[in-house]
């Protein structure tokens, strides 16, 4: 399972297990919210009730006719009420009084309880007990009708408990106002469930994007394309990515190490040899000054042979230390032709060579101009070593796209079928039609490498006829 979806459904099970357990809670802990805040002022009532009743009871002018006359009247109101959303119509507060005893003296809804013994009930029981009295009962010849809140509060004569009064409450504007809070809730914690989920996808997506980067880069790397190391956000990541760069570095720098000095060992041998051999020859007194002047001759053009291993070798070695350029400039690619052809005109008129070139002023290319003059003399040169005497360059560029494409045409042999995968190896070299000798084996494995810094390719192949072509894509300037 790739890494983005298993960050993702372990959000999604983080979320599930946060969101359901507290939106449970919360829907439990609203009831019971509503009716602490409900059971209250209820308290307040049944209080301010019991004090004025006790108070009619001490001076004698209690009258239940005159109390059933009240609550006839406050339900034959008509409220009107704006609660928040809720409208309320009517008054449905009750109210029942008993004795010391628990004996119903009073029944706002029933006058048939009258004389009834109460004094079981919770309210009745704990208040005359002393305690706070209070209880949910449900009605039971009706059981789908809401519970009501029973309130008690002594009713104190003389300083003793002389009776009880509860105040009842309905709890159907409650259970209203759950009704409409729930789906509120459940809504608000739908939207931030949501947010939450598209912030984990986000996430997700972002942590994906970063280890994705990563991965091509190391797949990059492997393959031995040439490409820098990726923009990371200053996470573990990035930690993580600089030690595996700063490892490849250390793995390529040991085996560029081994490679360079096998190679450079194998290439030196031959003129080594070439220059001991002569020198040999030298201390034997019997050759003539001639024979002494040409083997002189064979030491010096080994020497520079050599020095010019060694001197290709460092700007290589250089240029392949570098994983990016460092800026883009645009390079008219006209100039750096013409500067070539300009720099090339002896070997050009020794061989009697005409170069023909058809590149545009106006073409521009993103790069660093010395690197691309070493790596397009290159190629031209390469021409030049294989075309035969009194032969013909062809120079033509084109732009596709954002691409730009530089040809360099040649009327020399081509290349052989055997050496057509390995033309861009270092210090492979195939010899020259007219002197037999081989170069270096450096310059066309100069010229790609600079390509692939460009983010640009170079190729070789050979043309139908006769001849060969290098052709070089670089990027374009925009």
């Amino acid at each position: 399972m790739r890494l983005g979806a298993v960050l993702f459904l372990a959000h999604l099970l983080i979320l599930a297990l946060c969101f359901s357990y507290p939106l449970e809670q919360v829907g439990k802990r609203l009831r019971t919210a509503y009716l602490e805040s409900a059971e209250e002022p209820l308290v307040d009532t049944a209080n301010l009730m019991a004090a004025f009743v006790g108070q009619q009871i001490e001076e004698g002018n209690f009258r239940a006719e005159e109390l059933y006359r009240v609550f006839e009247e406050a339900r034959g109101r008509k409220v009107a009420a704006r609660i928040y959303e809720m409208r309320k119509d009517s008054v449905d507060l009750s109210v029942y009084i008993t004795d010391a005893k628990g004996i119903v003296l009073f029944d706002s809804d029933n006058r048939e309880t009258i004389g009834e013994d109460f004094s079981l009930w919770r309210d009745v029981k704990l208040t005359l007990e002393g305690e706070y009295g209070a209880r949910v009962r449900r009605d039971p010849n009706n059981p789908d009708a809401p519970a009501a809140l029973f309130v008690a509060a002594p009713i104190r004569v003389a300083g003793k408990i002389a009776g009880v009064l509860t105040v009842i409450k309905p709890t159907t504007n409650i259970a209203a106002f759950v009704s409409a809070a729930m789906p509120r809730i459940f809504r608000i914690g739908a939207i931030s469930l949501a947010s939450a989920i598209i912030l984990g996808l986000g996430v997700s997506m972002w942590v994906t994007r970063q280890v994705g980067r990563l991965t091509r880069y190391a797949n990059n790397v492997r393959e031995g394309r040439r490409v820098p190391f990726p923009k990371l956000a200053r996470t573990e990541l990035k930690t993580m990515g600089i030690a595996f760069e700063k490892m490849r570095e250390a793995l390529d720098g040991r085996a560029y190490v081994e490679q360079y000095v096998e190679a450079l060992t194998h290439e030196i041998k031959s003129p080594i040899s070439a220059i001991r051999g002569a020198a040999e020859i030298m201390e034997d007194s019997s050759i003539t000054t001639e024979q002494r002047i040409r083997f002189l001759s064979n030491i010096q053009s080994e020497t520079h042979r050599i020095q010019g291993l060694v001197d290709r070798m460092l700007k290589l070695t250089e240029l392949e230390g570098r994983r990016e350029l460092g800026s883009r400039v645009p390079v008219a690619l006209a100039a750096i032709v013409r500067t070539i052809r300009d720099g090339a005109a002896p070997a050009l008129a020794k061989k009697g060579l005409r170069v023909d070139s058809d590149v545009a002023e106006t073409i521009t290319v993103a790069g660093d101009p010395l690197l691309l003059d070493l790596a397009v003399s290159n190629l031209v040169q390469n021409a030049i070593d294989f075309s035969p005497r009194n032969g013909r360059i062809a120079v033509t560029c084109k732009r596709d796209g954002a691409r730009i494409e530089l040809c360099i045409d040649d009327e020399g042999p081509g290349i052989p079928e055997f050496a057509r995968s390995r033309v861009f190896e270092k210090f492979f070299s195939l010899e020259r039609p007219e002197t037999g000798k081989k170069s270096t084996g450096l310059g066309l494995n100069f010229a790609k490498e600079v390509a692939a810094l460009h983010g640009g390719s170079v190729d070789i192949n050979n043309l139908p006829e006769r001849g060969l072509r290098a052709r070089l894509v670089l990027p374009a300037w925009l």
